[in-house]
């Protein structure tokens, strides 16, 4: 117990003289050093969030706009093709500013406009860039001059110094197939399987699906594309890692394996040491969204990185429907999976799961 009052910041006593307090200055001082990490995750985290939306812009690309805008306002000469009187006339400043400060204001406001609209600009072309495919079907060590072209115009789009997530707006949505390429895959995968009178059988179930059911399916499939920015991802996550049974390590997923051609030590702690410090420090970085983002190899072409968000910090546990059958498992924090699982119900409920 004397430890645990050493750790309370502040303690006070009822005397006959009075209330006295005392003051713990080590236990203060990590309440302020706490206080303080926090906040500058919460500003890295908001500054990682900004960098991110103006990607493949960056703020020192604002401040070249606006004082080339600026410049050109003092030399006489206007950029904005009269839109910055205009804005200077309905600025509600009411007299409180000189008429230089209205025009470098003015100009301010049409650069800042001037600066996104070029964002926007750069991050739908990089979209556009990357929605072809085509260079998917070249064969190896036989890449036309107009496939280099474009990769070499995409890596002049994707920016310099992107964060682990920068290229995710700017990622072309996954196209819907039609229904009538997915029934003649579905055949093509089935015809071994069946023989002939079987595959007649599911033939004419396939033409009934396409004429009757499958229309009005995939007009619900395409209607949650255009609102998600995957729409196969949540039912991939429910379907193939919520409701399995079984453990996601070795059956679905490998995380870290101790496996190195160079042994610095054969003791088993150690190598474990090793390898939890290696994964607390790339945990670190990808805190810092400082890890680089996922591209095809010897390319500058970007793929998808949000499987990095789940990489830390989640499991799963078994949940309860209204009924008597488990739920799917659920994704919680790390912390709060190991209060739960300190509830002594929460083993019988696991080992009861089938």
């Amino acid at each position: 117990m004397a430890e645990a009052h050493q750790a309370v910041a502040f303690q006070f006593t009822v005397t006959p003289d009075g209330i006295d307090l005392q003051l713990s200055h080590e236990a203060l001082k990590q309440v302020y050093l706490s206080g303080l990490r926090s906040w500058k995750k919460r500003f890295r985290r908001y500054k990682n969030g900004f960098l991110t939306g103006v990607y493949p812009a960056s703020p020192s690309s604002w401040l070249f706009v606006v004082v080339a805008v600026i410049a050109t306002m003092y030399a006489r000469v206007d950029p904005s093709l009269g839109m910055i009187e205009k804005i200077r006339c309905h600025l509600p400043t009411n007299g409180y500013l000189s008429n230089q400060s209205e025009s470098i204001l003015s100009g301010l406001l049409f650069s800042t406009g001037l600066w996104i609209a070029l964002v926007f600009t750069m991050r739908q072309t990089l979209k556009l860039l990357l929605s072809y495919h085509g260079w998917m079907f070249v064969p190896h060590g036989k890449t036309p001059t107009s496939v280099k072209l474009w990769m070499l115009i995409v890596k002049i789009f994707s920016g310099r110094k992107p964060l682990t997530y920068s290229f995710q707006t700017s990622l072309p949505r996954l196209p819907v197939p039609a229904v009538k390429d997915t029934m003649r895959k579905y055949l093509e995968s089935v015809r071994p399987l069946l023989d002939d009178k079987e595959f007649q059988r599911m033939q004419a179930l396939v033409k009934d699906f396409e004429l009757k059911v499958g229309p009005r399916l995939q007009w619900y499939l395409k209607l949650k594309s255009w609102w998600a920015t995957n729409y196969v991802s949540d039912w991939w996550e429910e379907y193939i890692y919520m409701r399995g049974r079984g453990p996601i390590m070795v059956n679905s997923n490998y995380y870290a394996m101790d496996y190195l051609y160079i042994v610095p030590t054969p003791i088993p702690a150690a190598r474990a040491g090793n390898t939890i410090h290696a994964m607390l420090l790339y945990r670190r970085k990808l805190d810092r969204e400082e890890i680089l983002p996922i591209s095809l190899q010897g390319t500058a072409i970007p793929l998808c990185s949000m499987q990095f968000e789940w990489m830390f910090n989640t499991t799963r546990i078994p949940s309860q429907h209204s009924g008597h059958e488990f739920n799917p498992y659920v994704l919680i924090p790390v912390r709060a999976y190991v209060q739960f699982q300190s509830h002594s119900g929460f083993r019988d409920r696991y080992d009861a799961a089938p």
